[in-house]
């Protein structure tokens, strides 16, 4: 695009200044218009400036000048915005947020929409650079921003760490910025290599305790224009040293790096400083102060994790038993509210003399409300506190507040067999009916294509799963004059239990707001209520009704587990009794049931009844003995073990799943200048987002370097098609959808063009767990089209594959080809797809 350096209009005032050495732009001036778009919790999005800008229709904007029409027809023109004081620049005339933005808590979600659902704005920035030069690009409240057409994560919960270093060129640069309310600056930095210090992830050390080898982290910034692989980092406090190697920073990216520090010389509570040196080719690049607080024995305190799901360091925090734990001491798990720190979560508990307490963090205070990869951190850190704190197993407890509360409903239906009592407060309990930042889930949709859509998200629909509490206590805490998660939630519950639970107890606190101190989570009754319940040992569990509609999420409670369906994420039931020699009960939607027999003993006969079909008796070989059971037509059949390369709990798909197992990010080189530029750029802004969504770190390489055996077992997202991406043939090359330029060849479908792109998923050659995720078009239309990463939005639903054009962004579900999942062989299946 090129501007007239007369048009004043789109010339951007400027505000300088030296901070820390350091020179600092502010945009105090631009212009804004509001923009037919739908981003949610869904695969569909929907963007018209973004459409223009891929097929470069869009024009350069004007004080006046037209962008488009809405919905109903009417002019939308880009209207001068200037910053206060503070140097926001927001709306003064009317903009709505999109479907994306946030929506307050009852509003009906409605149905899928097929057209342009939702408006919201973007905002028009410019920068004359006298030079070629990189410089830090800093929004607060953005979604997204475009600088000179590439895609950046935005900070839309305006928390202030997101720099984003980009290049600028010498003359005009332009920002697209969406968003309604923001502050934006460009800061010049004196270092090509720099330390962040605003987004720690820390320990606490405890005074006293074992604190030699204790793990943080910090974020590094490159702003070069090469991948910096010799970086070390030196950290200090009171004289004790430790150099710790770091992983790769690729060129212009931040990356929030582990760190090995030693706190062994901090003998008293509270804030103690200590220095950072990062180090190349044995020479300090940059220098920072951070600083540690110690607490005192038995006070709550934050400990640091390597994440399996990608390597990165989380953390969790502990509010400690007041007294010496014993065999019988219990957990309780708690799961934070949106915007609250697992660290605060766990404060506001005071010491229980019968258990510990320890709050995970869903990876971020907002995250993925405690779906997706937040559920991954719940059970991450459950499995990490039983092994340290080794609790009674059957006295391990769930509650929450919040979007903590909707985690407790979700994680209690999910994982039925893992807790005694469950205690939702403030909890709404599915995203269809309460939106965030990310919007609602749609409801429902008349439109097959959208309803396949959607079922790939079924896991998240507690109210179908509903239930999976029968086993549980069940405590609800509400306050009833709460208005950010009105008490109609809870009372939704409340019915929805009340006609089947026989352990229900339910309170509303008078007067209670959202928030009303401590009490709103440290609730006596409540954790009197946990005290009279105990998880039932396995060998006494003789009944069993258990709901799945993912077994990659979910599949088993006790002795029993759904290990493939017959429709891939429907509902699947089993509802199943045990007595002294048989097993009896009725399935729905089961092809594949696991059976473990630990309670028969040795050398039984065990008669097997399902579905009131012919009865089939197995005879045990030992106390430890599992059989598996496939449905035929009219019988089940004893088979064997299936294969690992099989469908099955350990790698069920869905596109989301090539995000996990410590996965790297694989962009290709082996196309055009435009296509690489495109996949480098692509890699990068999912590894934004990963960090500012998950605090979240990954290995971002290319095709070249990419070797099966080196990265054996690690999950893959791979950038590019079969003619762009190196790395294409040693992982996708016995994939039934194959991908090159100008065509998408799914089994026996054909499409053309160069504005097609996909989302699919494929098992990982030779790993029995992780995946492949595929991001991939047929040119630089295609590509662009798949740029939208909606596939970080906690509970968004996306299958197996999806194909679709870049005519999605203007039509919405009128643009998607074809969309489905594979059988559990990982075959194309016609009753699996949908076509338009």
């Amino acid at each position: 695009m090129r501007a007239s350096l007369g048009a004043l209009g789109l010339l951007i005032t400027t505000f300088s200044q030296v901070v820390q050495a350091q020179q600092i732009h502010y945009f105090d001036k631009g212009l804004m218009t509001s923009v037919p778009q739908r981003y949610g919790r869904e695969a569909i999005y929907t963007d018209q400036l973004a459409y223009q800008l891929y097929t470069h229709t869009l024009k350069t904007p004007a004080e006046g000048s037209v962008f488009g029409k809405s919905e109903q027809g009417d002019e939308l023109k880009w209207q001068t915005i200037t910053a206060d004081s503070l140097h926001r620049l927001r709306g003064r005339f009317g903009f709505r947020s999109s479907s994306g933005g946030p929506a307050g808590p009852g509003i009906n979600p409605g149905s899928m929409r097929g057209g342009l659902a939702g408006t919201g704005a973007y905002i028009y920035l410019s920068y004359h650079s006298p030079k070629e030069q990189v410089a830090i690009l800093n929004i607060k409240g953005n979604s997204h921003v475009y600088v000179n057409e590439e895609l950046h994560m935005g900070d839309a919960y305006s928390m202030g760490y997101m720099d984003v270093p980009v290049k600028l060129k010498k003359g005009l640069n332009t920002f697209y910025v969406r968003g309604t309310s923001i502050i934006a600056s460009l800061t010049f930095p004196t270092k090509p290599i720099l330390l962040q210090t605003q987004d720690l992830t820390l320990p606490q050390p405890i005074v006293g305790g074992a604190n030699q080898s204790l793990q943080a982290g910090v974020v590094v910034i490159n702003t070069s224009s090469n991948a910096l692989t010799d970086l070390q980092l030196k950290s200090s406090f009171q004289g004790k040293e430790v150099l710790t190697n770091l992983p790769p920073i690729p060129a212009l990216t931040t990356r929030k790096v582990p760190f090995t520090l030693d706190a062994s010389g901090i003998t008293s509570k509270g804030k103690t400083e200590g220095t950072l040196s990062l180090i190349r080719k044995g020479k300090s690049v940059d220098q920072a102060t951070i600083a540690l607080e110690a607490v005192a024995p038995g006070e709550s305190y934050s400990n640091t994790f390597i994440s399996s799901i990608d390597g990165s360091l989380q953390y969790y925090a502990v509010t400690p038993q007041s007294t010496t734990p014993t065999a019988q001491s219990a957990l309780f798990l708690s799961v934070h509210g949106a915007g609250v720190e697992a660290s605060g979560q766990a404060r506001a508990y005071k010491a229980k003399d019968w258990g510990t307490l320890v709050a995970a963090t869903n990876r971020r205070p907002r995250g993925f409300n405690w779906e997706d990869w937040g559920r991954l951190d719940a059970l991450e850190v459950l499995t990490l506190a039983k092994t340290r704190f080794n609790p009674d197993p059957q006295r391990v407890y769930l509650t929450g507040h919040s979007m903590g509360g909707h985690g407790t409903w979700f994680l209690g239906a999910t994982y039925p067999d893992k807790w005694a009592a469950i205690a939702p407060c403030a909890g709404y309990p599915t995203l269809k009916e309460y939106g965030s930042a990310d919007g609602l889930i749609p409801a429902s949709s008349e439109v097959p294509m959208e309803q396949m859509l959607l079922r790939s998200g079924n896991q998240s629909d507690v109210l179908k799963l509903v239930t999976n509490y029968k086993p549980l206590g069940v405590y609800v805490f509400h306050g009833d004059a709460d208005r950010t998660v009105p008490v109609t939630y809870a009372r939704q519950m409340r019915k929805a239990l009340g006609g089947f639970h026989p352990d229900l107890s339910y309170y509303e606190y008078p007067g209670g707001s959202h928030w009303f101190g401590d009490h709103s989570v440290d609730w006596k009754p409540l954790f009197d209520f946990f005290k009279w319940h105990q998880r039932p040992a396995d060998s006494t569990v003789h009944s069993i009704d258990f709901i799945t509609s993912n077994p990659g999420v979910s599949a088993s409670y006790y002795w029993a587990g759904i290990q493939q369906q017959i429709k891939p994420l429907e509902y699947s039931r089993i509802q199943l009794q045990r007595s002294e020699k048989a097993i009896t009960g009725k399935t729905e939607n089961v092809h594949l049931l696991k059976l473990a027999l630990h309670a028969f003993g040795s050398n039984a006969k065990v008669s097997i009844t399902l579905d009131s079909l012919p009865s089939l008796t197995v005879t045990t070989a030992s106390a430890q003995d599992s059989i598996y059971l496939r449905r035929e037509a009219s019988s089940w059949t004893k088979v064997q073990a299936p294969s690992l390369q099989e469908k099955g709990p350990h790698r069920y798909g869905t596109f989301k799943d090539g995000f996990n197992h410590r996965m790297i990010f694989v962009y290709g080189t082996q196309g055009t200048t435009e296509e690489n530029q495109w996949s480098v750029e692509k890699a990068r802004f999912d590894a934004e987002t990963w960090y500012y969504r998950g605090n979240g770190a990954v290995d971002v390489i290319s095709d070249k370097e990419y070797a099966l055996q080196k990265y054996a077992n690690r999950g893959v997202v791979l950038y590019g098609n079969a003619s762009t991406n190196g790395a294409w043939k040693a992982l996708l090359a016995d994939c039934p959808i194959q991908v090159d330029r100008n065509g998408i060849k799914a089994g026996t479908q054909n499409w053309n063009g160069d504005d097609l792109a996909a989302y699919f998923v494929w098992p990982l050659r030779g790993s029995a767990q992780a995946s492949v995720s595929v991001i991939t078009g047929t040119g630089i239309k295609g590509f662009k089209a798949s740029s939208a990463n909606q596939y970080f939005a906690g509970a968004s639903g996306f299958p197996d594959y999806m194909i679709f054009s870049l005519d999605m962004l203007q039509s919405g579900s009128k643009g998607v080809k074809m969309a489905g999942l594979f059988d559990n062989n990982w075959k194309l299946m016609p009753e699996g797809s949908v076509l338009n």
